[in-house]
């Protein structure tokens, strides 16, 4: 079974979001500059969390974080960023 998942960041200050290839979007934001909310409006704990990896290949058994599973599954993402067109 596949679910579904809606997460709102908050980001405040200076915060960085990395996809990594064909793994997990690495977030690095100073402690407390970062609230990471779920779909019913509930706070994940991040105390003690300067940087952590949040899921993308829908596999991880800790979700909304990575737990390793995109290396085994052989996930392929998408992460290249695309260039913005240019006007003539």
């Amino acid at each position: 079974m596949l679910i579904h998942l809606h997460f709102e960041w908050r980001l405040h200050g200076c915060s960085e979001i990395t996809v990594k290839k064909n793994g997990p979007y690495r977030v690095e934001a100073p402690e407390g500059s970062i609230e990471l909310v779920d779909a019913d409006g509930q706070k994940y704990d991040l105390t003690g969390k300067p940087a952590f990896s949040l899921c993308r290949c829908g596999g991880s058994v800790t979700k909304p974080f990575c737990d390793g599973t995109h290396s085994r599954i052989g996930f392929q993402g998408a992460e290249s960023a695309v260039k913005k067109a240019e006007n003539p």
